[in-house]
């Protein structure tokens, strides 16, 4: 099951709106048959394509699965179905799958065709792997990581707006990596006027057109000549604006435009999630600014955080987070520190928030 989880990790940000998934075939003498992980786009899944690879060896062994097979006809068969084609003895499965459509009758499916089912192997690594997916069918919302890069004493650009660069060249490349593995990076109309971002994925090796950029523009100020509008004929750029009805000068420029309520300081974040999960997304990146991180802070609606420190103090400038309107030091976020890694001369603090 740990190499099937190592599998599935391979899918995180390629496959939305489908889980990451991970399975191995093991052979009725105990060796590995045959491995599968879903594919680009959510299909092949990954039970065929390890059934497809361990061919006849399947009939008797043993197939462990991160997430509970699938036992709805969609664009590909069910992948319960496909098991009990193969012929397998027994299944090992993580963890069960909340989608409506399966919740259970994978599983199901299995023991009726009298294949031995045991759930719950390795079930707290396969649920944190697929929080996203997870997030998206049980709250409507896509799981959602805040990342930022700071000096030490929490600034994230000077009060001119220079922020390239805070952090070093080992910390930039693994922002790059996390964006990877994320459906969507996500930045603020205030940033993207600022820096004028492309919001890629910039790792050799890695085609990863399926990242979509979302901006947040309440009054649809993006420009057409921003790099993000020139190259959106070759990756999505979706727009989340209180005012479609502005967005007319993008017409020409690929932007998807998405309509999304008000809020009393812009857009509200928790119908742009809404709307984001609706599209899909099971994981969002939010690289900025102040206020779209400040907003979803203020609305308990982040899941996580990539803090990314540089060893430097600017003693001015921008503030990471600003106007929590907090009442008392009871009412501050918090999170639980999960992993600390140093990045050439700069730290970064893995979290999740203490909800």
């Amino acid at each position: 099951m740990a190499l099937a989880l190592r599998l599935a990790q391979r899918s995180l940000g390629r496959v939305w709106p489908n889980p990451a998934v991970g399975c191995v075939i093991v052979d009725a003498q105990g060796h590995v048959a045959g491995q599968g992980w879903t594919q680009d786009g959510g299909r092949p899944h990954a039970e065929t394509e390890a059934i497809r690879q361990a061919g006849a060896r399947a009939r008797g062994g043993v197939g462990y699965v991160t997430l509970e097979p699938c036992a709805h006809h969609g664009q590909t068969g069910p992948c319960a179905e496909a098991l009990v084609s193969a012929g397998v003895a027994r299944v090992v499965s993580a963890t069960e799958d909340p989608d409506p459509r399966v919740s259970g009758r994978g599983h199901a499916r299995l023991v009726q065709a009298g294949i031995a089912v045991d759930t719950g192997v390795l079930g707290a690594e396969a649920r944190r792997l697929n929080a996203g997916f997870l997030s998206r069918i049980k709250r409507g919302r896509p799981l959602v990581t805040l990342k930022v890069a700071t000096t030490l004493d929490g600034r994230i650009a000077m009060t001119s707006g220079e922020s390239k660069w805070i952090t070093g060249p080992e910390a930039r490349a693994h922002a790059h990596l996390m964006r990877a593995q994320h459906d969507a990076v996500l930045a603020g109309i205030g940033t993207v006027l600022a820096d004028d971002p492309e919001l890629t994925c910039r790792i050799d090796g890695i085609d990863h057109r399926r990242l979509v950029r979302v901006v947040v523009d309440t009054r649809a100020r993006l420009s057409p000549d921003s790099r993000l509008c020139r190259s959106a004929d070759r990756q999505a750029v979706w727009l989340l604006t209180a005012q479609p009805d502005a967005a007319a000068h993008l017409a020409r420029s690929n932007v998807r435009v998405l309509p999304v309520a008000a809020g009393p300081e812009g857009i509200d974040p928790a119908d742009a999630l809404r709307v984001l999960a609706s599209e899909g997304l099971t994981r969002v990146l939010v690289e900025g600014g102040a206020q779209v991180m400040t907003s979803l802070l203020r609305a308990r609606l982040a899941d996580r955080l990539a803090w990314y420190r540089s060893p430097a103090i600017m003693g001015q400038g921008v503030a990471a987070f600003s106007g929590l309107g907090l009442s008392g030091l009871a009412d501050m976020p918090r999170v639980l520190r999960k992993e600390t890694r140093v990045l050439g001369q700069d730290l970064l603090e893995t979290c999740e928030f203490d909800t």
